[in-house]
């Protein structure tokens, strides 16, 4: 029998100052003045159609989290954002321990804005740092600098938030070992509660894709992987997920929610939801993209719901990115499918050695996590 699981909120800001060569998310380059007041109003109008429409899978559950992503939501003003989610929490409760993140780009960071933020509700900061070397940060088409990153972190300690987090990429343009691990060092210096350390991939349909520059070999991005895994380890940093490092107590909840398969709802240009319900079905649903078409009031996209044959493969491909052993109930009550129905999948990952196998709990191997990919196509239908 389904179970709801714990709901969270994204929101969506589309506007950046300008489009990065590697970016694939949903960002459009600032031309002119953004329309901040404007896109609050969709914002709220769009999550209170969503709450008429899904009432039956919301009911009573608070939201355990909320991430503001982006594009650069800390284009928008304090109090804008002070608004919103002042308006939110009288239409759906949070929770006591509610954690609230807005990604920061130290491009557009200045010390009263994060105050303010913090003054707002949110109390976790995620900085889009990628590198500290002001060479690869051009390549990478950033518009700040080494020195505006540090001071932009120095901001977030100011504020006082709850935690904060460092995105920061390896395996850039022309990056040698020694570079690679000196970013590391350099962001392990300034005592982040939390890492997100991930390799450049090139993605379609980004200039990246078009014009792909000179990138380090597997051999070398393997050496960067292992010996900056071993770094942050030393540095009391624990893996918790691909690509995620956190101190003890301090991983990003709202991220957790979803590798385990949790409920979020969704809105804002392009976001991407999902909402379980008490029938047994679930939904995933995404927004509009362009921002011109948002405005219109034109809010969701598309929504379909997730057949039974599969949710084995929607479970696992979210919740195996995590180191945690995964408990079985989780399975039986967030997918509403018995053991049953996979045991033969899970036979041939436990052959394979991609798992193993206790009475309460799957735990994804070493071995496993190499290859993801061959473990995750076995839950296709």
């Amino acid at each position: 029998m389904l179970t709801l699981p714990p709901l969270s909120l994204y929101i969506h800001i589309p506007w950046c100052v300008q489009k990065c060569p590697y970016c694939d998310f949903n960002s459009h380059a600032q031309k002119g003045e953004i329309p901040e007041q404007q896109y609050l109003s969709h914002l709220l109008k769009d999550l209170q159609a969503d709450l008429q429409d899904f009432s039956a899978s919301i009911q009573q559950r608070p939201l355990q989290s909320i991430f503001i992503g982006g594009g650069t939501p800390s284009l928008f003003q304090a109090e804008s954002i002070a608004y919103l989610l002042a308006q939110i929490q009288q239409m759906i409760p949070f929770s006591p321990q509610i954690e609230i993140t807005l990604e920061a780009n130290p491009g557009t960071a200045e010390a009263s804005r994060f105050i303010g933020y913090q003054q707002a509700g949110v109390n976790r900061i995620s900085m889009g740092i990628q590198s500290f070397a002001d060479d690869k940060l051009q390549k990478l088409g950033r518009i700040h600098n080494s020195r505006e990153a540090k001071q932009a972190v120095h901001y977030a300690q100011q504020a006082r938030l709850r935690s904060f987090n460092l995105d920061l990429m390896h395996g850039l343009p022309d990056q040698t070992l020694e570079q690679a691990l000196d970013d590391l060092q350099q962001a392990i210096a300034l005592n982040p509660l939390h890492l997100s350390w991930y390799q450049l991939t090139i993605e379609p349909n980004t200039m990246f894709a078009y014009r792909p520059p000179p990138l380090p070999d597997d051999d070398e991005l393997w050496a960067i992987f292992e010996q900056g895994h071993q770094l942050l380890s030393q540095a009391g940093y624990q893996q918790y997920e691909t690509s995620a490092y956190a101190k003890a107590g301090y991983q990003c909840q709202h991220n957790l929610n979803y590798w385990r398969f949790g409920d979020y709802l969704a809105i804002g240009c392009g976001a991407h939801g999902k909402l379980t319900f008490p029938t047994g079905e679930i939904l995933r649903y995404s927004k509009t993209k362009h921002p011109k078409g948002y405005m219109r009031g034109e809010y969701r996209y598309e929504q379909k719901n997730i057949a039974e044959i599969d949710r084995p493969f929607e479970f696992f491909m979210n919740r195996f990115r995590l180191l945690e052993p995964t408990p079985k109930t989780d399975f039986e009550q967030f997918t509403g499918l018995s053991l049953n129905k996979i045991q033969p999948q899970i036979q041939w990952a436990m052959d394979q050695q991609y798992l193993i196998e206790t009475a309460s709990h799957w735990q994804i191997t070493t071995h496993g996590k190499l290859f993801l990919n061959d473990l995750l196509e076995g839950f296709l239908a």
